[in-house]
């Protein structure tokens, strides 16, 4: 061969490393984010929760076993029985799970990001509630609150000149927030018509914490939408009624539940656009939590769930553990003691108020192919640069 048609050394190497690269399987990434920063509530609590509960002095379930038995083998502050949606973004992007703002914290262990999320937490402020006469059994632990903390660790975490390159970088994921502003209210006899009064309020929250973190550099955004609360086996359990007309006949869901969550999620895409037309430099992902978790319910055999069971795996009675409709009351998911099902990936509740890792890992899925506006997977990362198809 003529020395024109040689190859350097280095054109070589270069060479043998994309082709090792491209050798792996799915479960490779390439990462294109270096953090999330993450804001919510029990469904993105990573344990938070757990830590301040170690301080405050209320009791957190989710600290216990059977908590985390699926995936981690002991409890980790998760509310489920493993693996969260954020665990799941994480991963998928090459990226260690997302550490909690509270507990063991070290700002070594901040690279992938940090965790604000705490179990129970509202959009709205304490004083909302008190001001209404709500009961809210956590305080301090608001959307607002949560922006706070985020505000207070920046200095440690960059510096003013640096800050829009890490953030750049970034991926924010606003939510789920709201639904527990609506649970108290539920939980506390409130009618619909006052308790769809806190949706515009709920929604205002929501975008003020977007746009001031759009103000402090940050770029891309994942927001949720609720869950169709009308399915949860709570919301089943306590607004049971004899009608047939009351229920989804295709799912077992309570209609007028479902309906309360898509009202939610319909304002909330309205101010996402709103949000979108004043800053046309960011990327904000509608999630939708709502359509994702319906496709399960509706064809719950088509994912390996089992068919009309609404009933929660870990808690209630004994003989009414698989019920949907005729749970105790107080679901116990507390305890080594506790009765649970014998595969959680056979069911989509976990608790009674929070979902399975198996339900949250399909939603997840849902959410990359089809439930999220602008598409997700072609969002990310600048046309979905890092997002393989991997097994999670």
């Amino acid at each position: 061969m003529s020395s024109a048609g040689k190859l350097s050394p280095a054109t070589a190497i270069f060479i043998i490393i994309i082709i090792l690269l491209s050798s792996f399987s799915g479960n490779f990434t390439v990462g294109c984010y270096t953090s999330i920063f993450s804001f919510g509530d029990s469904l993105a609590d990573t344990g938070n929760s757990l830590h301040l509960s170690q301080t405050i002095g209320y009791h957190v379930n989710s600290g216990t076993f059977p908590f985390g038995q699926t995936y981690f083998h002991r409890p980790t502050g998760r509310f489920s029985d493993g693996r969260l949606i954020i665990d799941f973004i994480a991963q998928h992007l090459g990226l260690e799970l997302i550490p909690p703002y509270f507990g063991e914290r070290n700002h070594d262990m901040f690279m992938p990001g940090i965790n604000f999320a705490v179990g129970g937490s509202t959009a709205m402020n304490d004083s909302f509630f008190d001001q209404k006469g709500i009961h809210e059994p956590y305080k301090n632990v608001s959307l607002i609150h949560q922006l706070s903390w985020f505000k207070q660790i920046l200095p440690s975490y960059c510096h003013q000149s640096n800050c829009r390159e890490i953030f750049n970088n970034s991926l924010f994921l606003l939510g789920e927030i709201g639904g527990n502003d609506y649970n108290h209210a539920f939980a506390d006899g409130r009618s619909f018509e006052e308790i769809q009064t806190f949706v515009d309020p709920v929604i205002h929250s929501i975008s003020n914490t977007i746009i001031e973190l759009i103000e402090i550099g940050a770029v891309t955004f994942i927001v949720p939408g609720n869950l169709p609360i009308g399915c949860i086996s709570i919301y089943l359990n306590n607004f049971s009624n004899s009608s047939k007309d009351y229920y989804d006949p295709e799912t077992g869901c309570i209609i007028w539940l479902n309906e309360f969550s898509q009202y939610h999620n319909d304002k909330l895409q309205t101010e996402l656009t709103r949000i979108r037309d004043l800053h046309p430099h960011t990327t904000i992902i509608y999630a939708d939590y709502y359509n994702s978790a319906m496709a399960i319910f509706r064809n719950p055999s088509n994912y390996g769930f089992k068919e009309g069971e609404l009933g929660p795996c870990c808690g209630g009675s004994n003989d009414k553990v698989s019920s949907s409709k005729n749970t105790d009351e107080k679901y116990s998911c507390d305890g080594p003691e506790t009765k649970t099902c014998d595969d959680p990936s056979e069911y989509i509740n976990w608790d009674g108020t929070h979902l399975t890792e198996a339900a949250y890992k399909w939603i997840f899925k849902g959410l990359l192919k089809d439930y999220s506006y602008p598409p997700m997977e072609n969002s990310l990362c600048n046309g979905g640069l890092s997002l393989h198809h991997n097994e999670l």
